[in-house]
């Protein structure tokens, strides 16, 4: 958690240096510039704070998840007692369990607090996956809750958010005084144009480098699901979501902890392809 913070920290301090030579640069009043930090703060790190603190209740709303309170047949007792053991093992609290109903291979991990998380499998995984390969893809969500990435993601989600409200803003301004020549006036009806269009081009290139530290995470949990389950159970869990091909039913704020591949263009995958994360683990071995 302390290093989570630091690096939450650290960054909020290079993008305020970074946003402070470019103001100097563009001659942009500080007075305005410290009102549009504290709102773009607000709009910027609200929406992704209360989406980690509500992640769980959302998850749960969204796919319909039932939590095992007690195990009802060998299966789910499986289930509760695979994952507290790998719990154990990965230094964290015991997490939900839970299943929801889908067709597709699939499993996630969301919540605030790795030590209060909720792990959550399909019933297709539970059809279609041998106990090996289940087994391997619960290390890999218990180590997305071990490796603090919900947290993580939302602080960097915050980050971005942020620097886009206040990058389009400062750019908006600037160009809307080039154009209308006059760098004492209001914002016009033009501003508002500019920096809805600026907001777009540059929360693109913010959720490219969202969708790049989600791909780099996913190495990591499937190291993670190695070490827990064994490097062969977690590449055959791999080899049999790239035989399914399934489209994924995930809602969107669960989507990027799934465990599949994504079908969307590869800057904007949250997931490696499938064929890329086997080859690094059998390098890895």
């Amino acid at each position: 958690m302390f290093n989570r913070i630091f690096l939450f920290v650290a960054t909020n301090l290079a993008v305020l240096a970074l946003v402070s030579i470019v103001m100097s640069v563009l001659g942009v009043n500080s007075q305005q510039f410290s009102g549009l930090l504290v709102m773009a703060a607000l709009f910027g790190f609200g929406g992704s704070i209360i989406s980690l603190l509500l992640s769980k209740w959302m998850a749960k709303r969204a796919t319909g998840a039932q939590v095992i309170e007690q195990p009802r047949n060998e299966a789910e007792r499986w289930l509760v007692a695979t994952v507290q053991r790998q719990a154990q093992a990965a230094g964290i609290g015991m997490p939900e369990v839970a299943i929801y109903d889908a067709p597709e291979i699939n499993a996630f991990a969301t919540g605030a607090n790795r030590n209060n998380a909720l792990v959550a499998v399909s019933t297709g995984l539970l059809r279609a996956m041998s106990r090996d390969e289940a087994e391997a893809v619960l290390g890999h969500e218990v180590s997305h809750v071990a490796n603090g990435d919900m947290v993580t993601m939302a602080l960097l989600q915050g980050v971005l958010n942020t620097f886009v409200i206040v990058l389009a803003r400062i750019v908006g301004r600037v160009v809307d005084s080039a154009i209308s020549g006059d760098r004492d006036r209001g914002p016009g009806f033009g501003y508002y144009i500019i920096v809805f269009v600026l907001e777009m081009v540059f929360g693109f290139f913010a959720s490219m480098i969202a969708m790049w530290f989600s791909r780099h995470r996913e190495f990591r949990a499937d190291a993670g699901g190695a070490q827990l389950a064994g490097r062969q159970k977690m590449i055959a869990a791999l080899e049999r979501l790239a035989q399914t091909h399934g489209e994924s039913t995930l809602p969107k704020q669960v989507a990027a902890f799934g465990i599949n591949g994504g079908s969307v263009q590869r800057l904007l995958m949250s997931h490696p392809p499938l064929e890329v994360r086997i080859a690094a683990l059998q390098k890895a071995a």
